[in-house]
C-alpha cells in the first residue's frame, strides 16, 4: 500500500501488481511439437495448448482472447488456416502464425492476403527465427489494443460530455437531470453503483439520482465519511481497495453495501457544493490517471448543468 496525493486525491490506494504475461494459443496434433512450442515460449508468455483447430476454439471459447496463436497447417478434421479464418470475427486484434512443412501456396496466399494469418514459418523451424517474429507478433497486438483503447476511450469522454450537456438542455428540472447524469458516468466508469446527490448548506439532501449495474439500489452517502471529507474539503476523495483501508475497512456502511472501491467527486460552482457524484465497485478498483483525469472535466460540466437548471428553468 502508499500514500497518494494527486489533484486533491489523498487516500490509500493498492500497490500496482506485476503485469500479467500475455497469452498465447499453441495448436498442432503432434504433442512433441505442442512441448517443444510450450518450453520456447513459457518463460514470456501463458502458454495454452490444443491439438487440433476444434480444441483450440473450445480453448479460445473459455480463456478469451489471446495474443498470439500458432497453429500447424496440416492438421486432422481441420486445416490451420481454416482454423484461424473461425477466430478472425471474435478476436481481430490477435496475431495468427502458420507452421507449415509443405509447399500449399494457395491457401497461405489467400489466408496471409485476407488478414486471417500475419506470418507464415517453414518447418523444421529456426527457434531464434520463430522467437523474433513471435516478439514482433507481440509487440504488434499490444500497439493495436492500446490504439483501440485510445480511440475508445475518446469516443467515451465524448459520449460522456455529450449527454452531460444534452441533459442539461432537456431537463424541465434539477430533479430531473440526476438520474440521466448518474447513469452516464456509472456506464462509462463500468461502476456498479454511481449516486448523483444533491448538497444544500454543506448537507446532503434526499434527492438523488442513482444509477445500479445489478439491479436497484439506494443511496447510503449519508453515513458516508467519504463523502463527508469530500463536501467539506471540496476534494475528490478515492480508496482502491477498501479492504486495505483501515479508516474505512471497519465502517459498517461499505460492508452491508458490499463496496470494494470508491471514488466520491464534489461537483461545485462558484466555491459551492452543489452535489456530490459517487462512483462504487465491488472489487477493487484503481482509475487510470486519463480517467481521473475525464471525471475532474466531466464534474466540472455537470456543475454547470446543474447551475443551469437549478437557478435558470422553474423548479416543481
Amino acid at each position: 500500500m502508499s500514500n497518494v496525493q494527486t489533484d486533491g486525491i489523498s487516500r490509500q490506494i493498492a500497490s500496482p501488481e506485476r503485469p500479467q504475461k500475455p497469452k498465447m494459443l499453441v495448436v498442432d496434433d503432434e504433442p512433441d511439437n505442442l512441448d517443444l512450442l510450450y518450453r520456447t515460449f513459457r518463460r514470456d508468455f501463458n502458454v495454452l495448448r490444443a491439438e487440433s483447430g476444434v480444441m483450440a476454439l473450445e480453448v479460445l471459447q473459455a480463456e478469451g482472447e489471446v495474443a498470439v496463436i500458432i497453429s500447424d497447417q496440416r492438421m486432422p478434421e481441420m486445416k490451420g488456416t481454416e482454423f484461424l479464418s473461425k477466430t478472425v470475427p471474435q478476436f481481430p486484434d490477435t496475431m495468427r502464425i502458420i507452421l507449415t512443412g509443405f509447399t500449399d501456396v494457395e491457401d497461405l496466399v489467400d489466408a496471409i492476403n485476407s488478414g486471417q494469418v500475419y506470418k507464415y514459418i517453414t518447418k523444421p523451424w529456426d527457434p531464434n527465427e520463430l522467437k523474433a517474429v513471435v516478439q514482433r507478433a507481440a509487440e504488434t497486438y499490444e500497439l493495436l489494443k492500446q490504439r483501440t483503447e485510445e480511440l475508445r476511450r475518446a469516443q467515451a469522454q465524448t459520449d460522456l460530455l455529450s449527454i452531460i450537456g444534452q441533459v442539461a438542455q432537456d431537463s424541465a428540472n434539477l430533479e430531473a437531470c440526476l438520474d440521466p447524469i448518474a447513469s452516464a458516468f456509472g456506464k462509462n466508469f463500468l461502476a456498479d453503483v454511481c449516486i448523483l446527490q444533491v448538497v444544500e448548506g454543506n448537507a446532503l439532501v434526499s434527492a438523488c439520482g442513482i444509477y445500479s449495474s445489478g439491479g436497484s439500489a439506494t443511496s447510503w452517502l449519508a453515513d458516508d465519511p467519504l463523502s463527508r471529507e469530500a463536501i467539506t474539503s471540496q476534494a475528490i476523495q478515492n480508496v482502491a481497495n477498501v479492504s486495505s483501508d483501515p479508516q474505512l475497512s471497519g465502517v459498517a456502511a461499505y460492508q452491508s453495501h458490499r463496496i470494494q472501491a470508491h471514488i466520491v467527486i464534489p461537483i461545485t460552482y462558484r466555491g459551492e457544493v452543489l452535489a456530490v457524484l459517487s462512483l462504487q465497485w465491488k472489487q477493487p478498483c484503481k482509475l487510470r490517471e486519463d480517467e481521473l483525469n475525464l471525471l475532474h472535466l466531466s464534474a466540472q460540466q455537470t456543475a454547470l448543468a446543474m447551475t443551469c437548471t437549478r437557478y435558470y428553468r422553474p423548479t416543481v
